[in-house]
């Protein structure tokens, strides 16, 4: 059997040289990486980037939102809560003025009679006086200092004056009706006689009229 020829060996392996050597192929470029991989990756990274920038702009964007309406809903609770403790207050404060009248009928009645017939009466009546007292001073009511106290527009209604020289001008010297405070509100001024210098000795008064 002959041995084939040198070019029917070419033709057989067209890879092949002439002269016998490996014939190298062709690179074929890759079209996911395209022709400059190196800014193919530069590139990658910027629009990365660019969406991390994006996303860290609304992460911030929505937490500040968040912080906003929590700051909003505290502030809708503390003016909720204000607004119910100021008609609560409100609701009070107008029942006891509607009892300030019952107090004033316990004391009239107490002071009225000094017939000892009437002692036991009386026994049952501070009591009665005692105990409404008692419920109304826990809801905050307070009397009202009068006698004996500088004149004070705030918290006294001056009926009439009186001229006295055993008192100092524009002191209280009686009370005719009790005057009381609710939290630091005044329910009602206490009805007072006030002292003023006597005639050829008058004083600038203290307090205005009323």
């Amino acid at each position: 059997m002959s041995r084939p020829k040198p070019h029917d060996e070419f033709e057989m392996n067209p890879k092949a040289k002439p002269n016998g050597e490996a014939v190298p192929e062709p690179a074929i470029a890759d079209p996911a990486a395209g022709t400059h991989p190196e800014g193919a990756a530069s590139a990658g990274e910027q629009a990365v980037a660019e969406q991390v920038a994006k996303l860290q702009a609304e992460t911030r964007e929505l937490t500040d939102t968040l912080v906003r309406r929590q700051a909003d809903f505290d502030n809708y609770r503390k003016r909720v809560e204000r607004e119910r403790q100021q008609d609560r207050s409100r609701a009070v404060a107008s029942l006891i003025e509607g009892l300030l009248p019952v107090l004033d009928a316990f004391e009239r009645a107490i002071a009225a009679h000094d017939d000892p017939a009437y002692e036991e009466y009386r026994k049952g009546f501070e009591l009665i006086q005692r105990h409404l007292w008692e419920v109304l001073a826990k809801q905050g009511l307070e009397r009202i200092e009068a006698v004996g106290k500088q004149f004070n527009p705030h918290e006294h209604h001056a009926i009439e004056r009186v001229e006295s020289a055993d008192h100092d001008d524009g002191v209280v010297i009686e009370e005719l009706q009790a005057g009381y405070r609710l939290h630091d509100r005044v329910l009602r001024p206490a009805m007072v006689r006030v002292a003023v210098p006597p005639a050829g000795k008058a004083a600038p008064s203290k307090f205005g009229d009323n």
